[in-house]
């Protein structure tokens, strides 16, 4: 089950062009949210997290619950092509689910558009990885690299359904007085106009902001030791992929709490 959210699909939406996440959508029909920081291809932390959750809602008799995964599913961790089939697949709980799209899914999807521009930046920036989950030789830093030729292996190996999957992502999510996002928000622009690359990319001056948006931001993409509650955000990105940690926000009615998965 989907719910109406803000797409961003490729290439139709340009990064500079302002998004009103303050716009009414259907989040207020749910009772609790679920909401799980970056994944960066470990499966094995996605589908430990998959079933924690699922154990919760059956002993916490939660209603109408939804899972809100808060992006960068690929890059970095070993299996990024394993986490996009698991999460594009149909699931058999009928929980509803929001799958919200993150930098490194935005790195990925504009290499595709534009490898020539986007190749270099991506295989630094966790793309070799997600190649090599595809069975796609990553380039050697002692030969030259066709972006076009590597952009076309990818594209062979490519799922429809992950194709679908990535152009169907969210920039964000409402529920009540919570606004789930990737990265944050822009202090400087009103949430009226924000722009994708904001959702996706900010950090400061996000971070450090202590406006009050009237809602509360709950975002990943920076990686904390703890997950960091402020008045006005939430942080959970506890850097799966090299921690061995996922975490979980856990938001309801009256209720506030986080709880992880681990492996060494």
């Amino acid at each position: 089950m989907m719910v109406e959210a803000i797409k961003a699909s490729e290439p139709k939406l340009k990064p500079e062009a302002q998004i009103d996440i303050t716009a009414p959508d259907r989040g207020n029909e749910f009772t609790v949210i679920y909401a799980v920081g970056d994944i960066h291809g470990r499966l094995d932390l996605l589908d430990e997290m998959n079933s924690l959750i699922a154990k919760d809602i059956a002993s916490s008799g939660a209603e109408r619950p939804v899972i809100c995964y808060l992006g960068d599913y690929v890059d970095r961790g070993p299996h990024s092509a394993q986490v996009l089939e698991r999460l594009s697949l149909p699931f058999a709980d009928h929980v509803a689910r929001i799958f919200l799209k993150g930098n490194h899914e935005d790195r990925m999807i504009k290499f595709l558009v534009d490898p020539v521009s986007h190749g270099a930046s991506w295989m630094n920036f966790g793309g070799r990885e997600a190649l090599e989950s595809y069975g796609v030789r990553p380039p050697s830093e002692s030969e030259g690299t066709s972006w076009t030729d590597l952009r076309h292996r990818l594209d062979r190996e490519l799922p429809q359904s992950h194709k679908n999957f990535l152009n169907n992502l969210a920039l964000s999510f409402r529920w009540r007085d919570f606004l789930f996002v990737h990265a944050g928000v822009n202090p400087e622009r009103s949430l009226a106009s924000q722009t994708a690359h904001d959702l996706m990319w900010i950090r400061e001056p996000f971070l450090s902001s202590e406006n009050d948006w009237g809602f509360r931001i709950v975002h990943g993409h920076v990686i904390v030791d703890q997950p960091v509650f402020r008045s006005n955000r939430i942080g959970i990105d506890t850097g799966a992929y090299a921690s061995g940690r996922l975490t979980c926000l856990v938001v309801g009615a009256d209720e506030e709490r986080v709880f992880e998965v681990r492996r060494d």
